[in-house]
């Protein structure tokens, strides 16, 4: 099972990227992987070829209308069941006796 975890948007002259990325969130959460939006970017959860190619429409959605696109992916694989993105949260907070403001 994947994690990964992506920034993408066009190089614009301008100062904000908001309306860029609510268009690459929108087919993150229609292609119905889970996901988690962060200020930062956003981490995807499933098998390789899933979470890959939801970063390749992202990215071809962007790039059909921009010159110059950048990105930022990291990747976290282990083998084992799904469930990781909400899991490894709940594991540090176990170990803190506590719940986080995440």
């Amino acid at each position: 099972m994947v994690l990964l975890e992506f920034q993408m948007a066009p190089h614009t002259v301008e100062e904000g990227v908001s309306r860029y990325v609510a268009q690459i969130l929108d087919i993150v959460d229609q292609s119905g992987l889970p996901y988690q939006l962060t200020p930062m970017g956003t981490i995807l959860e499933g098998e390789w070829d899933e979470v890959m190619a939801v970063v390749g429409r992202c990215f071809k959605h962007l790039a059909e209308r921009h010159s110059r696109v950048g990105t930022h992916i990291k990747v976290d694989y282990r083998a084992g069941p799904a469930g990781r993105l909400k899991s490894k949260i709940e594991s540090v907070e176990r170990k803190l006796g506590r719940k986080l403001a995440t």
